[in-house]
C-alpha cells in the first residue's frame, strides 16, 4: 500500500522571499504602467475639458486619500488577504466600467483604479514589513524598481498604441495582468502577514505626532519637497498628454514622452553618484531649480507645443533626480524615536499633491488656459528651491552611502 502525504509546500507554505516580492510588484506594475497615459486621454476624449477632468481628479484624490486611511482600520475585521484580493480585483471593475463607456462609467473606472492602486500600495508594503528583515529592505526596493522599470518604460506607449487600435485594448490588457496579480499573489501564500502578538500598549497614532512635526521646520520643508515634487510629476503625467492633444500635436506624444522619462529610471546609480561628490543640499537646490525653470518656460512657450512639450520633458530629467534625493532632509531629521509615526505623516504627501494639484488645475481653467498649470507648478518647485536654500550646506556628504533611487509618483 502507498501513503498518501500531502505535499510539504501545501503543509507549510515557503517563506516568501525578495523574489517573489519583486514579481508581484513588477506585475502590479503592467496593469497600472499600460493605462498611465491612456487615463488622461480617455479623460479627454469623453470630457473635451480641461477643467471637468480636473475636478473628477480631485474628487477621486480625496476618495483615494479616504481609502488609504480606511485600510489599516478595515484589516482589524477583514483578513489582509481578503483586502489585497479586493483591491486587485477593483482593477478588473475598472476595466469594466472604462470598457463600457459613457462619462459616468469612465469617471468610476478612473476612481476604482485609484482606490486599487493605493489598498494594493498599503498592503504590499505591510506584507514587506512582516517578511522582509530591515537589512534587506535595500535590496528588496532595488528589485522591485529593476522588476518594475519595464512596464513603466514601456506601458505608457504601448497603452497608446493599443487604445488607437482598438479603444478597449489596453484595458483589458490591464484587466489581465490584474488577473495574473491575483494568481500569483495566492500562489506567494501571504496569508494574513505574520502573527503579532498583542503589544502592551495601544500603538501610537500619528496624528497625535502631528504637533510635534508642525514644530520642527525641517520636517515640514522635507515633506512640503516631496509634495511639490509629486505635484511637477501629476501635472507631467496628466497634463501634458491633454495639451499635446489640444494643440494638435496628437495622442500619442504623451505616452511616447512618459515612456522616455520612465526608461531613464536606469540612470538613478549615475545620479546617486552626482549626488555623492556633492551634498544633499546641492543636488535638491539643482533639481528643484532647473525643474521649476523648465516648467515656467514651457508654460511661457506654450505656442510652440513642441518647444513646450520638450522642455516638460527635460524637466521631468530633474524629477527624477527628485526622487533620488529629495526625500533625504525628512529622513535624516527624523528622532529615531519617532521615525514610525513621521513616516506616516510622510507618506501623506502622495494623497496631498493627488488632492492639491487637480484642484489647483481646476480653479486656474475656470480663467486661464491650460498652459498656466505648467507656469503654476513651476512656480511651487522654484518655491521649494529657495526654501531649500536653508538646507545645511553639507547635508548628508559625509554619510550619504547606499543604494537610493526613486521612482516617478504618479505612477
Amino acid at each position: 500500500m502507498f501513503e498518501r502525504r500531502i505535499p510539504e509546500w501545501l503543509r507549510h507554505a515557503p517563506t516568501p522571499g525578495l523574489k517573489g516580492f519583486a514579481v508581484l510588484a513588477g506585475i502590479e506594475s503592467a496593469a497600472r504602467g499600460v493605462l498611465i497615459s491612456v487615463f488622461p486621454l480617455a479623460m479627454y476624449r469623453t470630457f473635451q475639458d480641461a477643467g471637468v477632468i480636473s475636478r473628477i481628479y480631485f474628487l477621486v484624490g480625496v476618495a483615494s486619500l479616504l481609502s488609504g486611511l480606511l485600510v489599516p482600520w478595515l484589516t482589524r475585521f477583514v483578513p489582509r488577504r481578503w483586502i489585497y484580493t479586493v483591491g486587485a480585483s477593483l482593477y478588473l471593475v475598472s476595466a469594466g466600467f472604462a470598457v463600457s463607456g459613457g462619462e459616468t462609467a469612465m469617471a468610476l473606472a478612473l476612481l476604482c483604479s485609484s482606490v486599487a492602486t493605493v489598498t494594493v500600495f498599503v498592503c504590499f508594503n505591510a506584507y514587506v514589513l512582516d517578511y522582509i528583515s530591515r537589512v534587506e529592505l535595500g535590496r528588496c526596493e532595488t528589485l522591485r524598481l529593476f522588476y518594475s522599470a519595464a512596464a513603466w518604460t514601456a506601458g505608457p506607449v504601448c497603452g497608446v498604441w493599443l487604445m488607437h487600435w482598438w479603444e478597449p485594448a489596453p484595458f483589458i490588457v490591464s484587466s489581465v495582468a490584474a488577473l495574473v496579480l491575483l494568481a500569483t499573489f495566492w500562489v506567494l501564500r501571504l496569508g494574513n502577514g505574520k502573527l503579532i502578538t498583542p503589544a502592551v500598549r495601544p500603538p501610537p497614532n500619528p496624528l497625535a505626532y502631528l504637533s510635534r512635526f508642525c514644530a520642527q521646520p525641517r520636517l515640514v520643508a522635507g515633506w512640503m519637497f516631496a509634495v511639490l515634487r509629486s505635484c511637477g510629476w501629476w501635472v507631467y503625467v496628466v497634463y501634458l498628454p491633454i495639451f499635446a492633444v489640444e494643440s494638435g500635436l496628437g495622442e500619442q506624444v504623451g505616452g511616447v514622452a512618459l515612456s522616455i522619462t520612465n526608461g531613464l529610471l536606469f540612470v538613478t546609480p549615475v545620479m546617486l553618484r552626482w549626488m555623492q561628490r556633492r551634498s544633499v543640499r546641492q543636488a535638491v537646490r539643482t533639481g528643484f531649480l532647473l525643474s521649476g525653470a523648465l516648467f515656467v518656460l514651457a508654460g511661457i512657450g506654450s505656442d510652440a507645443p513642441w518647444l513646450a512639450v520638450s522642455l516638460l520633458m527635460a524637466g521631468s530629467v530633474l524629477l527624477i533626480l527628485l526622487d533620488v534625493c529629495a526625500g533625504l532632509p525628512f529622513l535624516m531629521a527624523v528622532k529615531p524615536s519617532e521615525r514610525t509615526e513621521m513616516s506616516a505623516i510622510y507618506a501623506s504627501y502622495r494623497d496631498v499633491s493627488g488632492i492639491l494639484t487637480p484642484g489647483a488645475a481646476w480653479v486656474v481653467l475656470l480663467f486661464l488656459p491650460l498652459s498656466v498649470v505648467f507656469t503654476a507648478v513651476g512656480s511651487g518647485l522654484l518655491f521649494a528651491w529657495a526654501i531649500a536654500g536653508r538646507l545645511h550646506p553639507r547635508l548628508g556628504a559625509a554619510r550619504l552611502s547606499g543604494p537610493l533611487g526613486g521612482q516617478p509618483q504618479a505612477g
